[in-house]
């Protein structure tokens, strides 16, 4: 791709009233028909091969093999599968958020390409191969513009229940198609405008820190060797992609422990719990494993210390956090809980000289210190924790994200939104001057905010697993050519031994 403008849209369509919808809905691109069946698809690879590194979009209409698949979805090509093999494709996922924000139902997933129309027992094979569409071009094209990048963009016309040979069906349900056609051609602008060739850094460390690991390793393994239903209290971590991924396995995340069965397993969620939630758990016999992160009980225990020796606890962290909640119950008599430097004046204490102070371990570190700088200032001989509270995986990604927004046009960090750590790093890079952006995914990413940005800085919070950087970095070779390397701050090889089982009491 140049390194000048964006080159246009080329959308190549098989017939004409497909070419015509490409028009209609995108009249700023490049539009070319060029006939049904593999021979002109053949002939239509030269065309890919002109467009100078520009955007290559195969628009049309398919027959949906997945019977869930109904006539206006549209379905955007993981692969192409054909008689003479598997092409891969240029991965849609950034393209398939701008179409889902849009309102179209969208799918990604394998369309094969048939030499004739498909029906009956052979759309069910082809169903049956994992493939979710049927075209009759696009695999020979893709085969043929070998080295162009292609995103293959259908709409389904006919369904496994409403087969071409049903006239009626194909009147209405044609006309839903090339409506749709239009719609997502019309928003092949946003996509279309970002693309450029571009330079990706990745921060060293990034994505899960040990505590999280260590949490999700607890459940998997009590899955292996039990298997389901594994109970788990509020998110095992926060982070919806390994959520969903522990729930299709088997467990099931709860409120509260007064939806766990009795005599139940029930893991405690990395961020903590209040000894009254332990307490309710051993009365109630459960079978209870407790993968609180190690550095978040260290804190539990200062706060114990602390209240044990009489002082009054500032607890500098958001109250609405698990983990928060989980520290605030360990001493809640002695434990005043702040966010911010307004609120250090309102404090009110029994004795200004025996105050303490605690923070919640995910906080933005600089944020954090003035927070404390301003404690220390109103109360003199205010005492903390030994070692600073805030985490070293919080502590190494901040100073990752730092380092990136020096050098980088954008940051996108990859978490879930309500990932504590991962919001702080998004306001992190803002305090550098670096505009940044939370992703819970890569179709999540607005192209537009990366519109002529060319190095991108790329990060994840400690609770989001590395495979959606990996994600990211795919869905980004979507919008060009790519280069990729790794900005390292430092080396982490902290490791955390598995919870241990405590018996039941009954």
């Amino acid at each position: 791709m140049s390194q000048g403008a964006p080159n246009p849209l080329l959308i190549l369509a098989p017939m004409g009233i497909e070419a015509e919808a490409a028009r209609r809905g995108a009249p700023w691109a490049q539009v070319k028909r060029f006939g049904v069946g593999p021979k002109r698809a053949r002939l239509a690879a030269a065309l890919a091969h002109e467009a100078n590194d520009g955007p290559v979009v195969i628009a049309g209409v398919c027959g949906a093999l997945d019977p869930r698949l109904r006539a206006g979805d549209v379905i955007l090509a993981s692969e192409l599968r054909g008689p003479t093999g598997t092409v891969p494709c240029t991965d849609p996922a950034i393209l398939a958020g701008v179409l889902r924000r849009a309102g179209l139902t969208v799918h990604v997933g394998p369309i094969a390409s048939s030499q004739r129309l498909v029906m009956r027992d052979r759309r069910r094979a082809l169903h049956r191969s994992g493939a979710l569409a049927v075209d009759m071009e696009s695999s020979w094209l893709a085969a043929e513009a070998a080295g162009t990048a292609l995103v293959t963009m259908r709409v389904v016309l006919d369904t496994p229940d409403r087969e071409l040979h049903r006239p009626w069906y194909v009147a209405r349900d044609a006309i839903l198609a090339l409506r749709t056609l239009r719609r997502a051609c019309r928003l092949l602008w946003q996509w279309s405008e970002a693309q450029l060739e571009r330079e990706l850094v990745l921060a060293a460390p990034r994505a899960s820190c040990a505590g999280v690991s260590r949490a999700i390793d607890t459940v998997e393994r009590l899955l292996r060797e039990h298997g389901a239903p594994i109970y788990v209290r509020r998110q095992i971590v926060h982070n919806a992609h390994v959520v969903a991924d522990l729930e299709a396995r088997g467990a099931i995340f709860v409120e509260e422990l007064d939806e766990v069965p009795d005599g139940a397993t029930v893991v405690f969620s990395a961020h903590g719990v209040s000894p009254a939630v332990r307490e309710e758990a051993r009365a109630r016999g459960l079978d209870a494993i407790d993968a609180t992160c190690p550095l978040v009980a260290k804190v539990h225990s200062e706060a114990r210390r602390y209240a044990q020796a009489g002082l009054d606890i500032v607890l500098v962290g958001h109250e609405e956090h698990e983990e928060v909640e989980g520290t605030l119950g360990e001493a809640p008599e002695h434990i005043q809980v702040i966010a911010s430097i307004d609120e250090v004046d309102a404090l009110q204490v029994a004795d200004p000289s025996r105050i303490a102070y605690l923070t919640q371990t995910t906080l933005a570190v600089d944020e954090t210190a003035d927070v404390v700088d301003a404690l220390r200032d109103r109360f003199p001989e205010l005492v903390g924790p030994r070692t600073d509270d805030i985490c070293y995986a919080t502590q190494n990604r901040q100073d990752g994200v730092r380092a990136l927004a020096e050098t980088c046009d954008r940051i996108l960090v990859v978490g879930s939104s309500n990932s504590s750590n991962s919001r702080r790093l998004v306001e992190v890079a803002q305090r550098a001057g670096c505009p940044a952006m939370l992703i819970d995914h890569a179709a999540d990413l607005p192209p537009e905010f990366l519109a002529g940005a060319r190095r991108i800085g790329i990060t994840a919070g400690a609770s989001a697993p590395e495979r959606l950087v990996q994600d990211l970095v795919s869905a980004l070779e979507g919008l060009g050519r790519v280069t990729v390397s790794e900005h390292e701050v430092t080396v982490e090889d902290v490791r955390f031994k598995p919870p241990r089982r405590r018996p039941r009491e009954h």
